[in-house]
C-alpha cells in the first residue's frame, strides 16, 4: 500500500510540474511587460493573473540567462490602475479559461478513489489467501509447498546400505514395482500402500530412505512428522493434503515420513488427552489420504519410527501400512559389511582386521559403527599417521564403549579401592559358567566412572535364560562385594552397579516370569504404571520381596566366591596397580584362569560392563 501511494504521488506531482511551467513574477514586472506590449494573453482568477508573453523576457532575480514565457503573478488589492485598458491597448487577449490545461473531473475523481481501491484490494487478497489455506485470518502463513527430493543432492544409494539385506530387499521390491508396474500387475499384484520401518535408533531407517531416494528413479518426497505440527489448528492437515496432492500429480512417487510416532500416537492410550487438537487432525488427514488410494495412483508411503508400539491401530492396519519391517541391529556378518562401507576411502594398514572388529562390537548399530570408524580416523590423524592401524580401532572402541580418559590424579588409597572393586567384577565374570568373557579391566578414570570392566559375548545372542541373568547380577555385584570383603565398607562407586542389578532383577521377576513365587505373570507393562494395568498392591509387594530376595541371594554368592578365590582376586589387583589396564589375555593370565568357551546351551543377549563411579 505504501509503495502504491508513493508511485501515485510521484506521478501526480510530475504531472503538475510538467503541466505548469509558469514562472512566478512580481506585479511590477508584469505591468512593465504590459506597457511594452509584450503580453499576448492573460487569464485572471480573483487577484491571481496567469498569462503568456509574446516574446521571452529575462527572468528577474533568476539565474543568469534565465528567461520565461508563461508567468503567474498576484495583483495587489490596493492597485488603482486600469489594467484592462492597458491590456487592450497592447493587443493582449483576455481569456475566460485557464491558460494552463488542468485535470478534469473524472481524473481527479479516480485519483481520489485510488487509495481506497488499493486498501479494499489488499483485504480481498488477504481473505482469499486465508480461505485457500484453511486456517482462518492467519491462513497461508504456515503453508509450505512440497517438492520432490533432487536425486543429484542425495549422495547415498543401496550400495551404502549394508548389514540389513532383508530390509533392503523389501524396499527394493517396492521401488521396482513403481519402476516396472507391468511386471506385477499382469499377475494381479498390487503395490503396498505403505511400508513401516520400525527399529531402534541408529539401525539405518533414515539412511535406507535416503538410499531409496537416490535409487528410486521416481519422484521422492521427504518430510518429518514434526513439520506438520503447528500452533494453528488445521495447518498440519493442510500440509498433509498438499504433500499427497503434489505426489499424485507426479505419480508414481514415494512419500517418506520420518519419526511418524510424533503425530501417529494411539488416540486411545493412557497418555491420550482427547479433543480435536492439531495432532489428531493431522493424523486423521493422513488416515484419510492413505485410505483413499485405489491401488492405481502409484503413491507409496514409507514411514520410520522408533516406537511402533505406540502407533494408532488405524494407522498400522492392513490397507494403510501393509508392510511392517523391523530394522534390527546387525549381526556379526552385517557389522563387518557396515564397517567396510564406512571405511571406504580410508587408508587401512595391513594389520586391520574388520572381521575381528566386528566380533568385538556386539549390539552396535550402523550409526555406532560409523562413529567408531570416524573416531579411529580422528585418532590416526592426531597421531600423524598416514594409515589407520588396528590400535587406532582398538583405542577408538575403548573410547566409545568406556568413555574418554580423565586427567584425574587419584590418591593411592582410592586407586587401590578401585582396583579391588574392578577386580571383583572381573573375577566373578571369569568364574561364572557361561558368562560373557572379560575383555578389559581398567582403573583409569573414564567419564563419570573411576574404573571400568568390560565383558562382551563371543557371538551374538538373542535371548536370555535365568542362569545367565543371575550370573550378570552376581558379576555386577562383584565390586560392592569386594569392597565389603576387603575394607568392610560400601562406597558410592556401586551406584551404577546397583542400577543395573535392580533393573535386571525387576525384569526377571515382573516382566519375564522367572520367579517361582510370582509365576509366569507379566506385572510391569512395557509402558505406564503397573497399577493402571490391573496390578494389585499385594502383587506389587510380592514382586518387590522377590526382587530383594533374588539380589540378596546373588550378593551372598558373590561374597562367597570372592572369599574362596581370594588369591586370584589379589593377583588381579596387583596386576592392575602395576599396569592400570589389562586386556583379555593379561586379565585371565593374572587370575590364573583358563578362558573356557561359553556353554552353547545358554542363550543370552548382550554385552555388559561394570564401572565404579562417584555419586
Amino acid at each position: 500500500m505504501l509503495v502504491g501511494w508513493l508511485v501515485l504521488f510521484g506521478l501526480t506531482t510530475a504531472q503538475d510540474v510538467m503541466g505548469s511551467q509558469a514562472a512566478p513574477i512580481s506585479y511590477t514586472e508584469f505591468t512593465r511587460q504590459v506597457e511594452e506590449g509584450n503580453v499576448e494573453e492573460v487569464y485572471s482568477r480573483g487577484q491571481t493573473i496567469e498569462g503568456v508573453l509574446a516574446e521571452e523576457a529575462p527572468l528577474p532575480d533568476g539565474p543568469d540567462g534565465a528567461t520565461y514565457l508563461q508567468f503567474t503573478t498576484e495583483r495587489p488589492t490596493f492597485a488603482q490602475d486600469d489594467l484592462l485598458t492597458a491590456l487592450e491597448d497592447g493587443d493582449a487577449v483576455v481569456r475566460a479559461t485557464p491558460v494552463t490545461e488542468q485535470r478534469g473531473l473524472l481524473p481527479n475523481l479516480l485519483i481520489s478513489l485510488l487509495p481506497l481501491a488499493l486498501l479494499v484490494g489488499f483485504y480481498v487478497w488477504l481473505f482469499r489467501r486465508a480461505r485457500r489455506a484453511g486456517a482462518g485470518m492467519l491462513g497461508g502463513m504456515g503453508r509450505k509447498k512440497a517438492r520432490p527430493v533432487d536425486p543429484e543432492n542425495v549422495r547415498v544409494n543401496f550400495d551404502d546400505v549394508a548389514g540389513i539385506d532383508e530390509v533392503k530387499a523389501e524396499v527394493s521390491e517396492v521401488v521396482d514395482f513403481l519402476k516396472n508396474p507391468d511386471k506385477y500387475t499382469r499377475l494381479g499384484a498390487k503395490v503396498p500402500k505403505g511400508v513401516l520401518l520400525e527399529g531402534g535408533p541408529g539401525t539405518g531407517k533414515t539412511l535406507l530412505a535416503r538410499a531409496t531416494a537416490g535409487e528410486a528413479g521416481v519422484p521422492f518426497f521427504s518430510a518429518s512428522a514434526s513439520e506438520f505440527i503447528e500452533m494453528i489448528v488445521g495447518v498440519g492437515a493442510q500440509r498433509v493434503r498438499d504433500l499427497f496432492a503434489e505426489a499424485r500429480k507426479v505419480a508414481p512417487a514415494i512419500i517418506f515420513i520420518d519419526e511418524i510416532d510424533t503425530i501417529g500416537r494411539s488416540r486411545s492410550g493412557s497418555r491420550s488427552v482427547g479433543g480435536n487438537d492439531e495432532r489428531e487432525q493431522t493424523l486423521n488427514q493422513i488416515l484419510t489420504e492413505m485410505d483413499g488410494f485405489d491401488g492405481t495412483e502409484g503413491v507409496v508411503v514409507i514411514a520410520a519410527t522408533n516406537r511402533a508400539d505406540v502407533l494408532d491401530a488405524a494407522l498400522t492396519r492392513a490397507g494403510r501400512f501393509d508392510r511392517k519391517i523391523t530394522v534390527s541391529p546387525p549381526d556379526q556378518t552385517g557389522r563387518a559389511q557396515i564397517l567396510r562401507v564406512h571405511t571406504r576411502g580410508k587408508p587401512l594398514a595391513g594389520d586391520v582386521d574388520l572381521d575381528a572388529v566386528a566380533r568385538s562390537t556386539p549390539g552396535m548399530t550402523g550409526a555406532d559403527l560409523a562413529n567408531l570408524a570416524n573416531e579411529a580416523a580422528l585418532l590416526a590423524a592426531r597421531r600423524g599417521q598416514d594409515q589407520l592401524h588396528a590400535k587406532d580401532f582398538a583405542d577408538a572402541l575403548e573410547k566409545v564403549q568406556l568413555g574418554s580418559e580423565r586427567a584425574v590424579v587419584m590418591p593411592e588409597e582410592e586407586r587401590l579401592r578401585t582396583a579391588y572393586h574392578e577386580a571383583g567384577h572381573a573375577l566373578l565374570g571369569m568364574l561364572q559358567p557361561g558368562a560373557d568373557p572379560v575383555r578389559k579391566i581398567s582403573i583409569i578414570p573414564r567419564g563419570r566412572a573411576l574404573g571400568v570392566t568390560l565383558s562382551t559375548p563371543d557371538a551374538d545372542r538373542y535371548g536370555y535364560d535365568a542362569e545367565y541373568l543371575k550370573g550378570r547380577i552376581i558379576g555386577a555385584l562383584g565390586g560392592t562385594a569386594a569392597e565389603e570383603e576387603i575394607f568392610g565398607v560400601v562406597t558410592t562407586g556401586a551406584e551404577s552397579d546397583l542400577q543395573t542389578v535392580t533393573a535386571i532383577a525387576r525384569q526377571m521377576v515382573g516382566h519375564w516370569g522367572m520367579s517361582e513365587k510370582i509365576g509366569p505373570v507379566q506385572v510391569y507393562p512395557t509402558e505406564g504404571d503397573a497399577r493402571q494395568n490391573g496390578a494389585s498392591e499385594a502383587l506389587l509387594e510380592a514382586v518387590d520381596r522377590e526382587v530383594r530376595a533374588l539380589i540378596e541371594k546373588c550378593y551372598a554368592q558373590a561374597r562367597r566366591l570372592l572369599r574362596e578365590n581370594r588369591d586370584k582376586h589379589e593377583a588381579i589387583v596387583a596386576a592392575l596397580m602395576e599396569h592400570e589396564t589389562l586386556d583379555e589375555a593379561d586379565a585371565y593370565a593374572a587370575a590364573g584362569i583358563d578362558r573356557a568357551p561359553a556353554d552353547r546351551h545358554l542363550v543370552g543377549a548382550s554385552s555388559g560392563s561394570h564401572d565404579s563411579g562417584g555419586a
